[in-house]
């Protein structure tokens, strides 16, 4: 949104017209093409799931009457 309203000067309502390959084009002609990389490798993307696992939420309710 930052760049869109800020950077480019667009309007909401023309941001938000705005398809993504729009917005990327856009971009693109204002500010370059981006650095583009390679995809990450499985074992890249296994080697940051382990090293950032999901964490699963904390439980929030108890037993009727278990107060601790």
């Amino acid at each position: 949104m930052a760049l869109g309203l800020g950077l480019l000067g667009l309007a909401p309502s023309a941001f938000w017209a705005m398809t993504p390959k729009e917005l990327e084009a856009a971009m693109r002609g204002r500010v370059g093409v981006p650095h583009v990389t390679e995809p990450l490798s499985r074992a890249e993307l296994a080697g940051l799931m382990d090293q950032f696992p999901d964490r699963k939420p904390a439980l929030l309710w108890c037993r009727a009457g278990d107060r601790s």
